[in-house]
């Protein structure tokens, strides 16, 4: 399937398949695609809880207020949002050296503008975060789609109670929930989506009023 298929195709599944499970390695494989996401300086903000065990699954369940795909679903992934993620920019950015995509003055002068921009402000580091996971889940999402696999992106859940019971780290946000696997029938059809053309000013100009103004 084309990423074009995948990004019209896809659907937000309520119901799943219990008899087919997903392989750990189809799983890495989906989540490669979504460290493919874009970030601000290739920071990488984003990280993954992957829930599997049925028991786990039906504590997950209770913390998502009785959603029932939490527990068919055969994978949960927890998609976490890092707000200390630059503080592993030296070592991304000399990755970045090693490999020979900049030299190592551009990896320092990298290094210099995350630690100026985001040391200390609490707010941004948590803004970018949880922007660089957002855009991780939505790739997750259309691999899965592309994979012939279905998804179910939540945000219906207790978070204080998720992060105390999976021992999740003040550092980090729990971004999304996504329950992972394969759709059976009775799910709704795609719903429809607001046009390019209603949603959109364009040729925009400063001072210009126009339908957002």
């Amino acid at each position: 399937m084309n990423a074009f298929d995948a990004m019209t195709g896809r659907t937000s599944v309520n119901f799943f398949d219990t008899t087919r499970p997903v392989s750990t390695d189809e799983v890495l494989d989906i989540l490669t695609y979504a460290q493919e996401a874009p970030t601000a300086f290739n920071i990488q903000h984003t990280r993954y809880l992957v829930v599997t065990d049925p028991d786990a699954k039906e504590t997950l369940k209770e913390i998502a207020f009785g959603q029932q795909k939490v527990a068919d679903a055969p994978v949960v992934v927890l998609v976490l949002a890092d707000n200390d993620g630059h503080k592993k920019m030296p070592e991304i950015a000399q990755r970045g050296v090693d490999a020979g995509v900049y030299p190592q003055q551009a990896g320092d002068y990298m290094v210099n503008a995350v630690n100026g921009s985001y040391a200390g402000d609490a707010q941004k580091c948590h803004d970018e975060a949880l922007r660089s996971a957002s855009m991780a889940t939505m790739n997750l999402m259309t691999a899965a789609t592309a994979k012939g696999l279905a998804t179910g992106p939540m945000i219906g859940f207790d978070a204080a109670r998720l992060k105390q019971t999976f021992n999740i780290g003040d550092q980090y946000d729990v971004a999304m929930m996504v329950t992972l696997g394969y759709a059976r029938e009775g799910n709704w059809a795609r719903k429809p989506r607001l046009s390019a053309g209603e949603v959109t000013v364009l040729d925009a100009r400063p001072g210009q009023a126009h339908s957002f103004s």
